[in-house]
């Protein structure tokens, strides 16, 4: 075991058992190199972050370029920060009208907790609903929204949680009635992602927004794997036709850099600045860095049309992969797959031959019979012709 090695597993803060430990030297477009030379396909995209592809030119200039201007100022929202005004004003150009105040952070999770806490701040209510096989982040506000009882094991070495949580099951019409006008929020992303990529059933996502609409709760979408291009369209809100009243962004909302958001009507995101006063805060939130990488990636997505390009390149990998004896089903929005092979001791081989042949995927918090492809949004045609090739051939071995 080589001394950088050792270094990892005794001195940085471990989240499971078994990491991949793969020490990585450079990456670029959909591949990651170790300092050997060899190379991996990155099928995860650091989970649906690095949507305009690793090193991406455009990106690593906006950085250079802020880095030599100045870094860190002051708190958050007290100075005119000229990468966060323009990467506000840019977004709010791409969302409806109900959708026109962003409040950055560092984080899914953090942005999460920001949507929480306004949506009771500005209904006076504190109940909320979730949807089970639901993942929103690890720390304790998104943590008490994670869908039970499937994620009773995240959750019950850390209760008691936030009190007044319900869950329901994604896409079942008849459990909408568990939003009552006690409400003040209700969670819900698009598609659901560590459940296995589910989409939405026709109808669901509007008719929850109109229960939602009876009773006063806020509809909060969680986009944080959806957002910036994953589904075929910019946001997944706009592929399905429901505007929710709070959104939050993170993971390639930052270009490969740590930002997240969540976005709101100026009328219910002005219910933070008073009564009081910093009703919420954060130092390092809208990193003048981080707003000029998210900035420069969501005009490379929009100058090289990357978004209308999604779609058919799903579509390809799904009429690849699909016919395979192994493969149960494919499910898919967009860029975002779950081949599912029905089998858990199946999935864990298949990451071991992965893994050998220089594939980079993973399977999903919820469902661990189906493996995850969510490549950057960039990759090429004859990339996924040649992923899916070594895909085949690891299937083969099974």
């Amino acid at each position: 075991m080589d001394i950088l090695r050792r270094q990892f597993f005794a001195h940085v803060g471990q989240t499971s058992p078994s990491p991949l430990a793969i020490e990585v030297a450079r990456a670029e477009g959909s591949f990651f190199y170790t300092p050997e030379g060899r190379r991996y396909y990155d099928l995860v995209a650091g989970v649906s972050v690095s949507n305009v592809g690793h090193n991406n030119p455009k990106v690593v200039k906006a950085i250079q370029e802020q880095a030599a201007d100045y870094l860190h100022i002051m708190v958050y929202g007290e100075m005119i920060v000229k990468p966060q005004v323009r990467y506000a004003e840019k977004i709010c150009s791409l969302l409806p009208p109900k959708l026109q105040s962003v409040y950055f952070l560092n984080s899914g999770s953090e942005a999460v907790e920001g949507a929480l806490k306004l949506a009771r701040r500005f209904t006076g209510r504190h109940k909320m609903v979730s949807m089970r096989k639901a993942y929103h982040g690890s720390t304790i506000g998104p943590l008490s929204m994670m869908g039970s009882p499937e994620a009773d094991e995240w959750k019950r070495p850390f209760m008691p949680l936030v009190p007044g949580v319900t869950s329901i099951p994604f896409n079942d019409f008849g459990a909408l009635d568990a939003i009552t006008e006690r409400t003040a929020g209700v969670l819900v992303e698009p598609v659901q992602g560590e459940a296995g990529v589910r989409p939405p059933a026709d109808g669901y996502l509007q008719a929850l927004r109109r229960r939602c609409d009876e009773t006063g709760a806020l509809l909060i979408f969680d986009e944080i794997q959806t957002g910036m291009g994953r589904t075929g369209s910019m946001f997944a809100l706009q592929k399905y036709g429901v505007t929710p009243d709070i959104l939050c962004l993170a993971k390639a909302f930052g270009g490969g850099m740590p930002l997240g958001a969540f976005i709101s009507s100026r009328e219910i995101m002005s219910s933070l600045s008073h009564n009081p006063a910093l009703g919420h805060i954060t130092t390092f939130g809208g990193h003048p860095v981080c707003c000029a990488a998210g900035l420069a990636a969501l005009d490379y997505l929009i100058e090289n049309n990357i978004v209308e390009q999604v779609e058919s390149k799903g579509a390809l990998y799904e009429e690849l992969l699909v016919n395979h004896p192994q493969v149960r089903e494919i499910r898919r929005s967009g860029l975002l797959l779950a081949v599912e092979l029905g089998d858990s001791a199946k999935l864990y081989r298949i990451m071991e031959l992965f893994k050998e042949a220089g594939i980079m995927s993973d399977w999903f918090l919820f469902c661990d019979t189906a493996f995850r492809i969510s490549p950057p949004l960039t990759i090429s045609e004859e990339e996924i012709r040649d992923s899916s090739r070594i895909i085949l051939s690891c299937l083969n071995r099974l």
